[in-house]
């Protein structure tokens, strides 16, 4: 017989039995974790050991099209902290309040935030940058970014637009292009250990924006701008608009808006003044609108132009309302009732053509509907479908009431009767340049709108408009031009038209015979006796094509008088801008210079208490010769100086001369020439 098992091997026996157990289930475990669950696993560790963070991408450049930079990027440091490394949070609050312009209640909350990463403040100045470093701070860390600057301030500031504090295009062509300029964001990187230490960082490769080249010309953009402001200041006028196309192409050269605003500041002004009034706000043309109206006569065969027409002595009845011509005339042929601007001539016309031909033609010029252009915010305007219109509506649409535009829809409308009949849509964009190399773009739309015969037949007429007609003051010296003059009653707050409110405008192109450029000038709200548009716009034109065609180096078709254009063509002929004035500069100005700071008077006890001296310093004048207006701009930023440039190309000249020592928030003027083979900078 066998004998039983003995109680110790029984034992034995079930311990192997638990540990077996005990072993397997650990084994189990461990494939869980470490095979089955381990994807899981790691992205939660990643969570909670590293925080990342997107650096902001250097945006591409924005050019005018000679190559001229209008907006930039250059690189900025911005501070973070880790807050499990700020030893004292009241004390670093309390030192870096001044220098960093916040709240020492604001700061230390975010230093004793639990969170290993925080932002202490984006994007410092130079000298902030320094201040900073100065402190030796434990915690705080700096991370290389980029901030965009515009170097002429507010030159073509709605075209271009401005970006948030991540870079993001929020208005013009910065918003419209944003995916293509912007690029892709670098990512910041933070790994911190199991007690939140910032241990090491590192940044994930970027992709730079593409730069784009703009159709406008910064010259013919300065000279549009300062003679609306000429405009504005003369006149009273509560705002205005300025545009300068080449009627050939469709490209904008000039787009020019008051009131404007400095985009590397743009929060500085209420946001109305961001408004690109060119595209974005529509009001009634007023007698401009004549234009279209009189095409279609002439297209239908209703009418020709040495048609006489009965203007009533200035009067006509619609539908029981009574309409006056701004004087009495008697028989006109039509092309004096272009000249003159007659109500009564044009309404003629518009109830000849009848309401369906009038709706037609209104759409074919592109009116009621957008032109395309690659801005944001552009505005259709408003043209009621026939069926809503009255039996007035005929007659105010005829003479540019009860139909709204914008100035963009009417500068393209004029060119395409400048080029023959043909609308173009209009572009601001000429090219994008990428690492990969030119970007193709979309082509324009283009359509002939009205026969080449009858364009003519218009041109000559509104050569009789600037020549001898209400558009006399628009006549620039040593140039033929056309166009038309137009004055339209506002509504006030009642809905009737203001008798003291007016919209004063004139559109036309030069020379004549070959239009080298369009113009359009639109004032709102002039002030005074004199507001209509042969006296208060015409003149805006004159002034932009003189300076314009002069700079473009545009052959003169007419005599010139000495007496009466030497004051005039010795400013228009200036291809820089002018003497003793340069263009807006990059404001790269820092805070205040701070005063000595006790913190033994603020509350710090006496063992503690610290004396910082935030005084601002000097910085020596670098030698920009031949530098870019970007590097330029670069190396002010690093130095707490402002720049003031002048021209465009490598710096030739500069004001104080390199090695002079001056204090920080010093202006320094620059002026730029086209590249030579050989151009030192010399003291100005």
């Amino acid at each position: 017989m066998r004998s039983a098992p003995t109680v110790s091997g029984t034992r034995i026996i079930l311990l192997g039995a638990v540990a077996f157990l005990w072993l397997g289930l650990i084994l189990v475990r461990l494939i869980d974790l470490q095979v089955l669950r381990h994807p899981e696993l790691a992205r939660r560790a990643r969570r909670q050991q590293q925080r990342t963070f997107e650096i902001t991408p250097k945006r591409g450049i924005l050019y005018d099209r000679n190559r001229r930079e209008l907006a930039v990027s250059i690189r900025v440091e911005s501070l973070f902290a880790v807050p499990p490394e700020v030893t004292d949070p009241a004390l670093a609050a309390r030192l870096l309040a001044p220098v960093l312009e916040l709240e020492p209640t604001t700061l230390e909350d975010r230093l004793r935030s639990a969170r290993s990463f925080v932002w202490v403040k984006r994007k410092l100045g130079a000298a902030q940058t320094e201040r900073v470093r100065s402190l030796n701070l434990a915690g705080l860390h700096f991370q290389s970014e980029y901030k965009r600057f515009y170097p002429k301030r507010e030159l073509a500031a709605h075209v271009l637009g401005f970006v948030g504090i991540d870079e993001n295009g929020l208005a013009g062509i910065e918003y419209a292009l944003d995916d293509v300029i912007r690029g892709r964001p670098r990512r910041l990187v933070i790994t911190a250990d199991g007690r939140r230490r910032w241990v090491e960082r590192h940044s994930q490769v970027r992709e730079e924006g593409a730069s784009v080249v703009l159709t406008l010309d910064e010259k013919i953009q300065y000279i549009a701008e300062q003679e609306l402001a000429a405009a504005i200041a003369r006149t009273g006028a509560h705002a205005g608009t300025v545009l300068v196309q080449d009627p050939g192409t469709g490209e904008i050269l000039a787009m020019a808006n008051y009131p404007s605003f400095n985009p590397n500041n743009p929060t500085a002004v209420p946001t109305a003044r961001h408004v690109n009034r060119a595209l974005s706000l529509v009001y009634e043309p007023g007698s401009t609108f004549k234009i279209v109206t009189t095409a279609a006569g002439l297209e239908e065969g209703v009418t020709w132009p040495g048609e006489l027409i009965d203007c009533q002595q200035g009067s006509i009845v619609l539908a029981g309302h009574r309409i006056r011509d701004h004087k009495p005339f008697g028989r006109l042929s039509l092309r004096q009732v272009i000249q003159e601007s007659s109500d009564v001539g044009i309404i003629k016309i518009a109830l000849r053509l009848g309401q369906e031909k009038l709706y037609h033609y209104i759409h074919r010029w592109g009116f009621a509907r957008p032109t395309g252009i690659e801005l944001p915010a552009e505005s259709r305007g408003l043209l009621r479908p026939v069926h809503h219109w009255s039996r007035v509506s005929i007659g105010a649409i005829a003479m540019g009431q009860e139909v709204a535009i914008t100035p963009l829809q009417l500068i393209t409308a004029i060119s395409a009767l400048a080029n023959g009949g043909v609308w173009l849509q209009p572009r601001v964009v000429r090219e994008m340049i990428g690492e990969s190399g030119d970007q193709s773009l979309t082509p324009p739309r283009r359509e002939r709108i009205i026969p080449a015969g009858v364009a003519e037949e218009l041109r000559r007429m509104l050569v009789g408009v600037v020549r001898r007609g209400t558009g006399r003051l628009a006549q620039p010296v040593g140039y033929s031009a056309a166009g038309k003059t137009g004055t339209a009653q506002k509504m006030d707050a009642t809905g009737a038209y203001s008798r003291t409110d007016f919209i004063a405008s004139f559109a036309g192109f030069a020379p004549a015979p070959a239009p080298a450029i369009s113009v359009v000038v639109v004032l709102d709200s002039p002030q005074g006796k004199r507001h209509d548009g042969g006296e208060v716009a015409a003149p805006v034109f004159q002034a932009v094509v003189e300076r314009s065609l002069a700079y473009l180096n545009v052959p003169r078709d007419l005599p010139v008088e000495p007496q009466r254009a030497a004051p005039r063509l010795a400013r228009a002929a200036a291809q820089d801008f002018p003497s003793g004035q340069v263009e807006p500069a990059l404001s790269l100005a820092e805070p205040p210079p701070l005063r000595t700071v006790s913190l033994r008077r603020q509350g710090v006890p006496r063992s503690r208490s610290t004396v910082v001296l935030l005084t601002a310093d000097t910085a020596v004048v670098p030698d920009f010769s031949g530098l870019s207006l970007r590097a330029v701009g670069e190396k002010c930023a690093r130095l707490g100086l402002e720049v003031v440039v002048s021209g465009s190309g490598v710096a030739v000249a500069q004001r104080p001369g390199a090695g002079t020592r001056v204090p920080r928030g010093s202006r320094v003027a620059v002026k730029f020439r086209p590249a030579s083979p050989s151009a030192p900078a010399r003291s100005m």
